[in-house]
């Protein structure tokens, strides 16, 4: 419970923290994780990034239009699916999103202190079978 009530507030000021750096990037933190998403993953559909993010296809899909209407991504047919195209970064939301992370890499290198890669490797283990144990949980 310990790690629960720290990663509420972390996540919260993380977001605040994304939401000040719009004013230089122009991104949502929506757009953003979209943005990451595709950057990290590849392109993806509209359901896949929704269950990627434990967010509603819906709320995505205003992301990928929002990232759509600024040049950022753009959709191609999908071989797997007719109906649900695949979205890709273009190379203006490449260079977005790669602004972005090395912004938010600036930041959080102030992280450090006395942390190992040992403690940060075992840091996300456990964050991951955390967030493993409520993967059924129903977003939408």
């Amino acid at each position: 419970m310990e790690v629960f009530d720290l990663v509420g507030p972390l996540y919260r000021r993380v977001q605040r923290k994304v939401e000040q750096g719009e004013a230089v990037e122009g991104l949502s933190v929506g757009v953003r994780a979209v943005l990451d998403l595709l950057h990290k993953h590849g392109p993806m559909t509209v359901p896949q990034m929704g269950r990627a993010q434990a967010i509603s296809r819906q709320f995505v899909q205003r992301m990928v239009n929002d990232a759509a209407a600024r040049g950022l991504v753009e959709s191609t047919p999908n071989p797997a699916h007719q109906r649900s195209s695949l979205i890709r970064l273009t190379d203006g939301g490449r260079a977005a999103i790669a602004a972005v992370v090395a912004r938010e890499h600036a930041v959080l290198r102030g992280v450090g202190g006395d942390l190992t890669d040992a403690d940060l490797r075992t840091c996300v283990r456990v964050l991951a079978q955390m967030l493993a144990l409520f993967d059924a949980v129903d977003v939408n």
